[in-house]
């Protein structure tokens, strides 16, 4: 084991179980084989909903990512706070592979899940996927990005106030 699977099947107690068997995953899977992976989350990214693509200002850019990434978070009956229900739409182009892939994985673990879950998720989830030896921390840093933004969005929604 490296370095990085070994701190993947550290106690993930902190993340939902979508998340525990997606950073599993990674951590399980040979090193040279992790691309494959993360590039298979990419082909399972939803289409972004029709609502979006009409209208594409209502989705946020993610700077931190090296290739055009926008996302949306939904929060289906606000007023119910950590209870709410976070939906999430990516909009990411084809040929941004692991921008894709990273989307996709925050899409899996993440979408239907309630507003408590999402804001609990730790910032160090990235770094748990057990790629820092074969993504770039720019790469990371973009997913980084992508989770604090789904954050604050969810925390809007439901009209709490972060860091708080």
């Amino acid at each position: 084991m490296t370095a990085d699977t070994d701190a993947a099947m550290a106690d993930n107690s902190d993340l939902p179980e979508s998340l525990v068997e997606i950073v599993e995953d990674f951590a399980e899977t040979e090193s040279g084989d992790r691309l494959q992976l993360l590039l298979e989350f990419a082909s399972e990214l939803p289409e972004l909903p029709q609502r979006y693509t009409d209208h594409p200002e209502l989705l946020e850019p993610v700077p931190e990512c090296q290739s055009p990434i926008f996302l949306v978070t939904e929060v289906e009956n606000p007023e119910q706070g950590g209870a709410a229900i976070v939906k999430l739409h990516f909009s990411a182009p084809p040929e941004a592979p692991t921008t894709r892939g990273f989307a996709g994985i925050l899409h899996e673990g993440l979408n239907g899940q309630t507003a408590e879950v999402v804001l609990s998720i730790p910032s160090d989830l990235p770094l748990r996927l057990s790629m820092t030896e074969i993504v770039s921390p720019l790469r990371l840093r973009g997913m980084s990005g992508m989770l604090s933004r789904i954050q604050r969005q969810t925390s809007e929604r439901i009209g709490k106030i972060t860091g708080q």
